[in-house]
């Protein structure tokens, strides 16, 4: 997939100086994914498909938040890829926090957010030790929804919406889920693999 092919498989408007970014972090990536395990180095190839498209499609579900905090960022997907656009984007300034408990991929985080001049900030924590009040709650490959639930009930609880990224077997973790949680939720097919889910969880509570 060219970048082209991958902007117009997405509704949110990804503009020219967007795209220069993202070139830019793939560089950075495969450079540093050579000294330590960022991302599979087999789904380098495809990266516009796979990386980019999966984490920019959430801004096709929510394109008026300007505030996102992205649990467990990792390698920056899809926080680093949702900065990106979001500083190429029309409206108030965006904020993106990139919440990870590893140093060494928060300093890879960190270098790619000064390269890139992007609208984010990394914070070293774990997830569940962070208070932020965001517009949007994501994450992607951290935890099964149980857990990850966990991760982002007190961001729901200060008004954030959650949209996690999932695979195949969400179903079967959303029904684990609700043995210990109770919410409402929308699963939608993913628009960069047809096995993947992009899924919106509401009206968190804990189960009783």
């Amino acid at each position: 997939m060219t970048p082209e092919e991958m902007a117009a498989k997405l509704v949110f408007h990804v503009k020219h100086d967007a795209i220069a970014d993202l070139q830019s972090f793939y560089a950075m990536l495969s450079k540093q994914n050579e000294v330590m395990n960022l991302v599979g180095p087999a789904t380098l190839p495809d990266y516009w498909s796979r990386h980019v498209l999966d984490s920019a499609q959430l801004l096709d579900h929510r394109p008026d938040a300007r505030k996102w905090a992205d649990l467990g960022a990792g390698a920056g997907f899809p926080g680093l890829v949702l900065a990106i656009l979001l500083k190429h984007s029309d409206g108030p300034e965006p904020s993106v926090y990139l919440v990870e408990s590893l140093a060494k991929r928060c300093r890879f985080l960190q270098e790619v957010v000064i390269a890139l001049d992007l609208p984010a900030q990394v914070i070293n924590d774990r997830a569940e030790n962070v208070r932020l009040k965001v517009d949007v709650v994501t994450a992607r490959a951290v935890a099964p929804m149980t857990k990850l639930l966990g991760f982002a009930e007190t961001f729901v609880k200060a008004g954030a919406d959650a949209w996690f990224l999932k695979g195949e077997n969400v179903e079967s973790e959303l029904a684990e889920a609700g043995k210990n949680w109770r919410f409402d939720v929308s699963v939608y097919e993913s628009v960069s693999d047809p096995r993947g889910r992009v899924i919106h969880v509401e009206r968190l509570r804990r189960a009783r």
